[in-house]
């Protein structure tokens, strides 16, 4: 697999020190799993990580606290608290099978949403922000827009091409409220995208405007 587009550092560095939401790190791990440049960085930064923490001097502690501390951390957990941690091995786990084994997925079988000509999608469940499948048919040009936050965008099928370059499966689209854009998919076959989100996306005109709360995106 040829990834031309990864995230950029400072999104990989939070990804290291697990500050990223859920939504988020489910998109990066499906993009780490198959780029070793990325497993590299995110090596490298907890490295680093490790390092300044080294470098930090011994903090002092009170010996009540550090007691009541042990003390706490050796209570068992009731079982609402258990179902709310996700250990991070887990969280790849938690998105739906059809796309985290999507080699064997026939995107014709799923769930599509209408959301204009020549575009689909599949809103998923997410604990924060929003995360959904997009499908844009072959030669469609989404509107053109920009970004209220962050957002996070892997190509798992297909590709497209927009002001910063062209996208093909397993890259990544690490965008910000910088970035203008309008993606065109490539005339050869569907695209298909995993995307996280933190805000809603802003769009230039009217219409999609008009129809952006019913979609939710």
């Amino acid at each position: 697999m040829n990834i031309a587009h990864h995230p950029d550092d400072a999104t990989l560095a939070s990804y290291a020190a697990s500050c990223v939401e859920l939504n988020f790190s489910q998109v990066l791990d499906m993009h780490i799993q198959h780029c070793c440049h990325c497993q590299q960085r995110i090596n490298q930064a907890e490295q680093l990580g490790a390092a300044l923490l080294n470098q930090m001097p011994e903090a002092t502690i009170d010996p009540a606290v550090k007691a009541n501390l042990f003390k706490l951390l050796d209570q068992p957990l009731d079982e609402k608290k258990s179902r709310a941690i996700t250990k991070p091995d887990q969280q790849f786990e938690r998105l739906p099978k059809y796309i985290t084994n999507w080699e064997h997925t026939d995107p014709d079988q799923l769930p599509w949403k209408r959301m204009g000509p020549g575009v689909r999608y599949i809103p998923l469940a997410s604990t924060r922000g929003k995360q959904f499948l997009l499908r844009i048919a072959p030669g469609t040009c989404l509107p053109a827009h920009g970004h209220q936050g962050n957002e996070l965008t892997l190509v798992l099928s297909g590709s497209y091409s927009d002001e910063i370059g062209r996208f093909t499966p397993g890259c990544v689209a690490d965008l910000d409220d910088r970035i203008d854009h309008q993606p065109i998919a490539d005339r050869s076959e569907d695209c298909i995208c995993l995307v996280a989100s933190d805000a809603p996306l802003k769009f230039h005109g009217w219409a999609p405007r008009l129809f952006q709360s019913f979609f939710q995106i």
